[in-house]
């Protein structure tokens, strides 16, 4: 599947998407989502991880594999940068806190279960499709030449 937006555009979308993320992650979260942090950590990476592969991959795994891993790369900036911003401007946010980074790796991990599981599936159909031979009716592209 082509899609209408030209790489340059993918690039400048994923930018703004992360300028975003960064300034949410470091703003204290409202009271009604605190006991909730390990879960959105889990489902922001499953989500960033979607959303960068529905953009970029096209079924390579490379591409996957670069993207899972500068996204667990980004999510261990987002903690340094929240104790950083902490210092620097007097945010009141929390610490470096290694069950966030494992928690976004989890949604990394899961996003990247589902990926395989349909880019593999896709990949086995794909590859029946064009090893049946064709129906009875159908003709080959030799017989369509023909006529």
């Amino acid at each position: 599947m082509n899609s209408p937006l030209k790489f340059w555009h993918k690039i400048l979308l994923t930018i703004f998407c992360f300028g975003i993320a960064v300034y949410c992650f470091i703003i204290k979260l409202p009271a009604a989502f605190r006991g909730h942090d390990k879960e959105l950590h889990a489902a922001f990476y499953f989500l960033a991880a979607a959303f960068l592969n529905i953009l970029f991959t096209k079924k390579n795994i490379f591409i996957h594999a670069l993207l899972f891993g500068g996204l667990y790369v980004f999510g261990m900036l987002i903690e340094y940068a929240q104790v950083y911003s902490k210092k620097r401007w007097h945010i009141p946010h929390g610490r470096y806190d290694p069950e966030d980074v494992q928690n976004n790796l989890k949604g990394l991990i899961l996003f990247s279960i589902l990926w395989l599981l349909f880019t593999g599936i896709g990949f086995l159909l794909n590859k029946n499709s064009k090893t049946q031979p064709p129906a009875a009716n159908e003709k080959t592209p030799a017989a369509r030449d023909i006529y």
